[in-house]
C-alpha cells in the first residue's frame, strides 16, 4: 500500500506532540496527491496551510489511512510538508495507544507517479509548547496547557524502518473541518463566546501579550451555570480548563485534541488582549442534501432536527458514543447512531468500518469486545448479542454480500461463546464473562429484579435471553441468505423462554425465572425482537409508557410499531413528557443527551448520538414523512 518507510522519533513518551517535516522541490506539475497515516493521530500542513487530519482509530493489522489532493497547496520550486503527530500513550477507549508505537508514513504522487515519501531524510522536533495537563473523563484525553516562551526544540533526523502495520485496502474519509467564529460578550478581561450550539472541535485563539509571560486561561463548557458562567467543570466528568503562557507579541494558540463544547471563556491576564477566537469544527463528511422530515407537527420537526444535528456534528471518524468523556465506539451505541446516520446520509462506510472494527477486536484481544478499536478491553453481553442483527441489517440496506459472507463466521463464534452458558433448556444462565447491561443508566431499568451492578450469582434472567434469541434468529437468517445449512435452534429457545419467564396468571414476562416482578424491559424486548404478540404484554407496554433510557427507547418504540401501534409511537416521539426528546429541547439541548434530562444521571453527557432513535423509527415505519 505504501512505498515509503515508517518514520518515528528516536525517543518516545506519553502525551507527546511531534512535528515531522520535509522540504522538497517540484516543477512542471498538474496534479499531486498524498497518501498518509500516523499513530496515534496526525494533522497535515503543506506550505503552512492546513490540509486534513486523521486517521480513523484502527488496529495495527487493519490500519486506516487517508488521501488528499494537494496540487492547490504546492507551488513551483521549494515546498514544505509538515505533519503534527500526537502519541497519547494512554490505554483508553479512544485509540490503540499505550503500546509504544508512534510515527507516520506518507507517499506523495505527482502527476500520478510516486515522487517522494517518508524516509531517513525527514526531520522531526518535539513541540515543547505543550507542557502537560490533567487527564479528562475516563483517562480519555489530557488538557493542553501551553508555554509559548520556551525555546523551540532542535530538528533531528528521524528513525526510519519498515512499517509494522498492515494497512486497509482503501483510503478512509477524513473528517470535514470548518472554522466557526462569533463575537464575544465582554466583562472586563473575560471574553465569553457562545457558538450557538454544541460542536466538536479544537479551539483556535489569537492573543497579543505586551511582555513575555502574559497569561490566558481557557474554559470550555456544554452549558452555563445559574449565574450564566460556563460550567467548565462539566457534569460528564471533564474539567475543561487550560492555561497558556504567552511570549511577547502575537500568539496563535491552536489546540490539538478535540472537545465537545458550546461555550468558550477566555480570561486574559494583565497586558494581554484576545484578538480573535474560533472553533475548528470537525465531523464525518455530511451531505448538503441529507434527509428531511415533512410534517406540520412542530414537535416532530424539532425532534428530527435535534437528532439530525446530533448525528451531523457528533459522528467523527468512528461512531463514537460522546465527544467528551469516552470518545468511544460502543457496539450498542453504534447500532443506533450508525443506522440513523446511514438513513440521513445514504453513506454506509461508517457502518462497514464498525462491523470490521468489532470483528477485529477478537484478533487484538482474543475475545470479542464491545468497544473497538482501542486499547481498553470491555465486554457487554447485550451489545455483543446485537452484532448478528447489526450485520444482517447492514446487508439488507446495502446489499453488500461480500461483507456478509466474510463476517458471518464472527456471528457464529459469538453464539458459540454464549452457548457455553446454556442450561439444560438452552437458556443462558450465570453469564459472568460480560456485563449484563439490561439498560443504562441503572436508574432506567424499571426496577428490574436482577441487579447487574451488584454482587452474587447472576442466575437466569429475562433480558439477556431475549437478546440471545434475537442473535440466534439473526444468525439463522444470515445462514439462509448465504444458503448455508442451519438448524432451527430459535424455536426451541423461544419455547424455553416462554416456559421460564411467562407468567400465565398475569400474562406478562417476569424478570427472572420464578420471579415476581415484570419490568418494561422484560416485556418490550420479546415484542421488539419479533417473538411475542401477546395482547396482555402489548397492553402492558402502553400502560407503562417509555419508562426506559434513551438507548432502549428504540426497542420500546419498535415494539409498539410491530404491534400495530405506530400512531402511539409517533405521539411519544413528539411528546413533552419527562421521558422525551422535547424535554431535552426544553432544557436547552442542541444535541441529544445521554439521558432524558440533565439531572437524570449523575454524570450526564449532553452530546450523545445513541439517543437518536427517532431517526430509525421514522425511517423504518414512517418513510412517507421523509424526503
Amino acid at each position: 500500500m505504501f512505498s515509503s518507510e515508517w518514520i518515528a522519533p528516536n525517543d518516545l513518551r506519553g502525551n507527546m506532540h511531534i512535528t515531522f517535516k520535509k522540504r522538497f522541490s517540484v516543477t512542471d506539475f498538474e496534479t499531486a496527491l498524498i497518501r498518509i497515516t500516523a499513530d496515534d493521530f496526525y494533522k497535515l500542513y503543506v506550505n503552512g496551510a492546513y490540509v486534513g487530519e486523521g486517521p480513523a482509530p484502527s488496529y495495527p493489522f487493519r490500519y486506516r489511512f487517508n488521501e488528499y489532493y494537494i496540487g492547490d497547496y504546492l507551488k513551483e520550486g521549494a515546498n514544505t510538508v509538515e505533519v503534527q503527530v500526537y502519541y497519547q500513550g494512554l490505554k483508553n477507549r479512544v485509540w490503540v495507544s499505550g503500546d509504544g508505537k508512534a510515527g507516520m508514513i506518507a507517499d506523495i504522487f505527482v502527476d500520478g507517479k510516486y515522487r517522494l515519501g517518508t524516509d531517513g531524510s525527514w526531520e522531526y522536533a518535539v513541540d515543547n509548547t505543550f507542557v502537560g495537563g490533567e487527564k479528562l473523563g475516563y483517562d480519555t484525553a489530557y488538557t493542553e496547557n501551553r508555554d509559548f516562551t520556551v525555546h523551540p526544540d532542535r530538528e533531528k533526523k528521524v528513525k526510519a524502518t519498515e512499517p509494522d502495520y498492515a494497512f486497509d485496502s482503501e483510503a478512509f474519509p477524513s473528517v470535514s473541518v470548518e472554522n466557526i467564529s462569533v463575537e464575544p460578550s465582554m466583562n472586563g478581561n473575560v471574553y465569553l463566546y457562545d457558538f450557538g450550539r454544541e460542536y466538536v472541535g479544537t479551539p483556535i485563539v489569537k492573543a497579543y501579550s505586551e511582555t513575555d509571560g502574559g497569561e490566558v486561561v481557557l474554559h470550555y463548557a456544554e452549558e452555563t451555570d445559574e449565574n450564566g458562567n460556563p460550567r467548565f467543570d462539566m457534569r460528564c466528568g471533564c474539567r475543561y480548563e487550560e492555561k497558556c503562557r504567552l511570549r511577547k507579541g502575537e500568539n496563535l494558540i491552536r489546540q490539538y485534541d478535540y472537545k465537545g463544547f458550546r461555550y468558550m471563556e477566555i480570561i486574559a491576564g494583565s497586558g494581554v488582549t484576545v484578538c480573535d477566537a474560533a472553533v475548528a469544527v470537525r465531523h464525518f463528511p455530511f451531505p448538503k442534501n441529507a434527509q428531511e422530515i415533512i410534517t406540520e407537527n412542530e414537535n416532530l420537526k424539532a425532534v428530527f432536527k435535534l437528532c439530525s444535528d446530533t448525528l451531523h456534528y457528533g459522528i467523527q471518524e468512528s461512531l463514537i458514543d460522546c465527544p467528551t468523556r469516552e470518545k468511544a465506539q460502543y457496539l450498542g451505541d453504534a447500532y443506533i447512531s450508525g443506522f440513523a446516520h446511514f438513513y440521513l446520509t445514504g453513506d454506509s462506510r461508517l457502518l462497514k468500518k464498525a462491523l470490521y472494527d468489532f470483528a477485529d477486536s477478537v484478533r487484538f484481544s482474543g475475545k470479542f469486545l464491545s468497544v473497538a478499536p482501542c486499547s481498553y478491553e470491555q465486554r457487554i453481553a447485550d451489545y455483543e448479542l446485537l452484532y448478528p442483527d447489526f450485520l444482517l441489517k447492514y446487508y439488507t440496506l446495502t446489499g453488500d454480500g461480500e461483507t456478509l459472507a466474510e463476517l458471518a463466521p464472527v456471528c457464529d463464534a459469538i453464539l458459540d461463546e454464549y452457548a457455553r452458558y446454556e442450561n439444560e433448556s438452552g437458556l443462558l444462565e450465570n453469564v459472568d464473562a460480560a456485563w449484563n447491561l439490561v439498560d443504562w443508566p441503572g436508574n432506567m431499568r424499571d426496577g428490574y429484579e436482577y441487579n447487574p451492578d451488584g454482587e452474587g450469582e447472576l442466575g437466569l434472567h429475562c433480558v439477556l435471553n431475549a437478546y440471545y434469541i434475537f442473535a440466534t434468529v439473526s444468525v439463522q437468517r444470515i445462514h439462509a441468505v448465504l444458503n448455508k445449512d442451519c438448524a432451527d435452534k430459535a424455536a426451541g429457545l423461544i419455547e424455553a423462554f416462554n416456559g421460564a419467564f411467562f407468567n400465565r396468571e398475569t400474562g406478562l414476562y417476569t424478570d427472572c425465572k420464578d420471579g415476581s416482578h415484570s419490568s418494561l424491559h422484560s416485556n418490550m424486548l420479546p415484542v421488539a425482537f419479533g417473538f411475542c404478540t401477546a395482547e396482555t404484554v402489548i397492553n402492558f407496554l402502553l400502560e407503562k409508557g417509555m419508562k426506559c433510557s434513551v438507548y432502549t427507547a428504540y426497542f420500546y418504540l419498535r415494539a409498539l410499531c410491530l404491534s400495530g401501534l405506530e400512531n402511539e409511537a409517533l405521539e411519544l416521539i413528539a411528546s413533552e413528557g419527562e421521558n422525551s426528546w422535547m424535554n431535552m429541547i426544553k432544557e436547552g439541548a442542541t444535541a441529544t443527551f445521554e439521558a432524558w434530562g440533565r439531572d437524570a444521571k449523575r454524570n450526564t453527557s449532553l452530546f450523545h448520538p445513541w439517543a437518536t432513535a427517532p431517526i430509525l423509527i421514522l425511517n423504518e415505519y414512517f418513510k412517507d414523512m421523509l424526503r
